[in-house]
């Protein structure tokens, strides 16, 4: 396997992307309030201070692609865009928030510094192009029904537009019915395609459908398998946090609950820290970050 240096992507003052620390794109899965976005953002922010990690700020003005027809979609986008932008300048970090259509991008990047392409969607020509148009950084979600060196294909389609900002993420794989797997072995295979590699370790534990109405999940796991990715090697985790995740109005069983976030962080660090073999002065005392 042919290896491509990585680009480094800068989103603010967040540098993704060959021997940088892993940066977090973190958030609730979906906006329910102002209050609540900033109420999100604090803690997360709060969690962060001790390793000095940075973060996107990551929500969604709409879910376009839940399970059933009675599930929580979001805000819509034009509430949603002004929570993302108070957000956005209120804590100084920038925000990313999902598309769905190619006239949803250039609204959206007026407002957020990444725009993300649903896994679902991830081969939609007109979609790419329109976010790759924007200028803005592209997170776009591996589809689980692609092998990881098909992703090659896709990031060519943004970059046909100039667009060279480009994330590409591991979400899990089918694997037979309300059931994905993560193989591994894709993450370094995306990341010899040039581009950083995100992982997310929420929809990677979810079980697409397995509530019948809504899809499942078995959020234990999701630490698991970001500790698996940092060891790999990753350029930024994808972890969706929320204050009571039983109780959110998408993707619960996913999501970690955000006191746990800064511990998950610390061990993040840690691993990160010695797969990339960076100083320990730039990425914590990996001893430390892994004390109780």
């Amino acid at each position: 396997m042919t290896e491509t240096p990585t680009t480094i992507v800068t989103i603010g003052d967040i540098a993704i992307g060959g021997a940088n620390p892993i940066a977090l794109i973190t958030g609730p899965c979906q906006l329910e309030s102002l209050d609540h976005a900033r109420m999100m953002a604090e803690r997360i922010a709060k969690a962060c201070v001790p390793t000095s990690t940075k973060f996107i700020f990551k929500a969604s003005y709409d879910k376009a692609n839940r399970s059933s027809i009675g599930t929580a979609r979001g805000l819509g986008m034009e509430k949603g865009l002004e929570i993302l932008g108070t957000i956005r300048e209120e804590f100084g970090v920038p925000v990313l928030t999902d598309v769905h259509e190619p006239d949803h991008c250039a609204k959206a990047a007026e407002v957020c510094d990444v725009l993300q392409i649903p896994a679902f969607l991830c081969r939609q020509t007109d979609l790419l192009l329109a976010a790759g148009e924007t200028g803005k950084a592209i997170n776009v979600k591996k589809g689980q029904f692609l092998a990881p060196w098909d992703m090659k294909n896709v990031a060519e389609k943004v970059v046909s537009t100039g667009n060279t900002r480009i994330m590409l993420c591991e979400r899990g794989t089918s694997f037979g019915y309300n059931t994905l797997v993560t193989d591994f072995r894709g993450l370094p295979t995306m990341a010899a395609t040039g581009w950083p590699v995100v992982f997310d370790a929420t929809h990677s534990v979810q079980q697409p459908g397995g509530l019948g109405g809504s899809s499942g999940g078995q959020r234990e796991f999701a630490p698991v398998l970001a500790r698996a990715a940092c060891a790999v090697g990753v350029s930024a985790l994808f972890i969706e946090t929320h204050e009571d995740p039983d109780r959110a109005p998408s993707d619960g069983p996913n999501m970690i609950p955000v006191d746990r976030m800064e511990r998950l962080i610390a061990d993040l660090r840690a691993f990160d820290a010695l797969t990339k073999s960076l100083p320990l002065g730039e990425a914590e005392d990996a001893s430390s970050l892994m004390a109780p």
